[in-house]
């Protein structure tokens, strides 16, 4: 079981020494040891690695604490059938078992820390700190609040320390390898050029109207092609406090008064165009401000010092925006066009000079008055929505229909009488302004006629929905579809021409014949293609076409069908190359970071399969189920 729990649970080495981020508290706690309360063998036992057991309570405990913190990180709870089918017991009970083991090579290898350490690392832990100091008062309350005694704190803390001592040891050191990074840089990086040939429809002649023989055939080979999806009925009650919002009405007192309470949100601030030169010393930067006295650009002198457009632009920007005081204050007292004397500002010596001014904006009340009742509306509306969603809930308790509980409350109701799975109508068309589209779409065809669904939320409101009749997916005809028929026919037939031409150019190629000379007793005409990378189509360069190039060597012939059955290209490879691999490049140095992770994952995860077996390992299924509450063992 245990093999397939590793399986299921990949990078769980994370979870293990970092746990869930530390903006929630109480979830990291989980990672800070658990040796206390594997202590003291239980007769029911869930898994037992060693000399330690896993009590049915606390992996139960453990399990529900994950599935809480995961409910609250979606924003809604998880239910068991969700949890399972997202493997989170599996997760869990790996961890707890893995855990387990380190805890106890860490205890067999003898490893320690000292208390002064542990003592250094909690005060240094800006999670206890108030204004950069440490802070006792607010240790105690976060500790206290995450159900926690000063003293089992701390063996947390140690034993979560001297897990991560073993765990640096094996993997700690691990470099991304260069052949590594050579060939993930050339997958991702490589570049190929190309002269190529483009086949149409034009190069596979005229296409006669097919026979009624031949379409009968055509059809009846591939009937499902043109079978007719299952359509549901679905009637649809939107609520969102947007839509709510339309039907409120604002007084003009209320416009008023809002507009007088917040009518600083209504001035845009005047903004400036502003450039600035940094200097290493205040005499650079005077000699430099004698020097724009006596002529020279602001741009020239920005040249001289070989600073690019982007190295002084600080764009066009409110005063608020400019972290100097003292820069912005001298910005915004020049006129437009004017360069400052040298300013001593917090990050060196500064020149700046403004390029634009963009004035002050004071909007009147009735600039912003249909943003204000809007805003009003809205805001109203918002506070209206549960009400409403909770008397539209009492209706369909009471026995009425979706229909019926929104006609009673005046809520529009929509009715879209077919849909398929794609949300498509039986023209083929996308239906237009379907609420939650996707979701809505799933959610019908997983329920059935007549059926109380819970509603989805949407945009701060909730979207009802209800099947009211389906139509079974079934064969069509040759008369419903004859012209899609036709149509695809004339195509296929297009497509084979191509393949067949494209063939029979390649072969030439490939015989001695020069690409031009093919191309011109062709009418075909020879361009070009640069600068191409895997996975980029490119005008006229489709994926399919792009993943054959790249499967062609370097000066070799190759062809390629488009993503459509009239494209066809006929190529050559004229050039094939890979940047360096700069190892103090951001990106480089990202990968390398990546690459060492997953290394470090590899080797540890090995190594506590490995410890596993060394130390012994046993899963009691019968008890998982158990623990679940579901009675059916994990028999995986």
């Amino acid at each position: 079981m245990l093999r397939g729990i590793r399986k299921a649970s990949s990078n769980w080495l994370g979870r293990i020494v970092m746990g869930v981020v530390m903006t929630v508290l109480a979830a990291s706690f989980a990672i800070w040891g658990i040796n206390d309360i594997f202590r003291g063998f239980s007769n029911s036992s869930l898994a037992k690695i060693g000399s330690t057991e896993i009590a049915i309570d606390t992996f139960r405990q453990t399990y529900n604490d994950r599935l809480q913190a995961l409910g609250q990180q979606l924003g809604h709870p998880i239910t068991p059938e969700q949890a399972n089918a997202m493997g989170v017991d599996r997760v869990v009970l790996q961890e707890m078992v893995a855990q387990a083991g380190l805890d106890q090579r860490v205890q067999q290898m003898r490893l320690g820390i000292s208390d002064a350490e542990i003592a250094r690392l909690i005060t240094s832990d800006p999670a206890f700190q108030t204004n950069g100091k440490f802070d006792p008062a607010r240790f105690q309350d976060l500790i206290r609040n995450a159900g926690y005694t000063e003293q089992r704190y701390v063996a947390r803390q140690r034993g979560v320390l001297l897990r991560r001592q073993l765990i640096d040891s094996i993997s700690g050191g691990i470099t991304a390898p260069k052949a590594w990074l050579d060939a993930i840089n050339q997958y991702q990086n490589e570049e190929r050029s190309i002269a190529y040939m483009a086949l149409g429809p034009a190069q596979a002649g005229d296409i006669p109207q097919p026979t009624a023989e031949q379409i009968s055939k055509y059809f009846n080979d591939r009937k499902i092609l043109f079978r007719a999806p299952e359509y549901r009925k679905i009637v649809v009650v939107s609520l969102t406090p947007a839509d709510l919002a339309k039907t409120i009405e604002v007084s003009d007192d209320d416009v008023k008064k809002a507009f007088e309470q917040n009518h600083g949100k209504y001035i845009t601030p005047e903004r400036r165009h502003v450039e600035q030169i940094v200097f290493p010393n205040m005499t650079e930067a005077q000699a430099a401000s004698e020097r724009i006295k006596g002529g020279l650009s602001f741009v020239a002198l920005a040249a001289e010092r070989g600073l690019k457009a982007q190295d002084i632009d600080l764009g066009t920007v409110p005063k608020s925006q400019i972290i100097d005081p003292k820069v912005a204050d001298a910005a915004f007292s020049l006129k437009e066009g004017e360069v400052s004397a040298p300013i001593d500002g917090r990050f060196g010596p500064v020149i700046v000079t403004v390029l634009a001014i963009e004035p002050e904006v004071d909007k009147t009340l009735a600039d912003v008055a249909p943003q204000i009742r809007n805003e009003i509306a809205l805001d109203r509306a918002k506070s209206q929505v549960q009400d409403i969603h909770d008397k539209v809930e009492d209706e369909r308790a009471g026995g009425s229909t979706l229909e019926e509980a929104a006609q009673k409350l005046k809520l529009p109701v929509v009715t879209y009488d077919a849909v398929d799975r794609s949300g498509r109508d039986p023209a083929g068309n996308l239906i237009a302004n379907l609420p939650r589209g996707g979701d809505l779409v799933s959610a019908a065809y997983a329920t059935d006629v007549g059926v109380d669904n819970d509603p989805i939320e949407a945009d701060g409101g909730y979207v009802w929905y209800e099947v009211s009749g389906i139509t079974p997916a079934r064969d069509r005809t040759l008369d419903e579809v004859k012209s899609q028929v036709e149509a695809r026919w004339h195509d296929d037939e297009v497509a084979t021409r191509l393949k067949d031409k494209a063939a029979d150019l390649l072969d030439k190629l490939k015989n001695g014949t020069a690409l031009d000379a093919l191309a011109a007793s062709n009418a075909l005409k020879v361009e070009a293609a640069s600068g191409l990378k895997r996975g980029k189509p490119t005008k006229g360069i489709s994926g399919r076409m792009i993943d054959t190039i790249f499967h062609t060597a370097k000066d070799a012939y190759g062809s390629a069908e488009g993503d459509q059955p009239s494209q066809w290209i006929v190529f050559r490879v004229t050039d094939d190359k890979t940047p360096a691999l700069d190892p103090n490049a951001p990106d480089i140095k990202t990968l390398a970071q990546t690459v060492q992770r997953q290394l470090s994952d590899d080797i540890m995860g090995q190594y506590v399969a490995w410890l596993e077996d060394d130390l012994g390992t046993t899963v009691n299924t019968a008890a998982m189920a158990q623990a679940l509450g579901n009675g059916t063992p994990d028999t995986n």
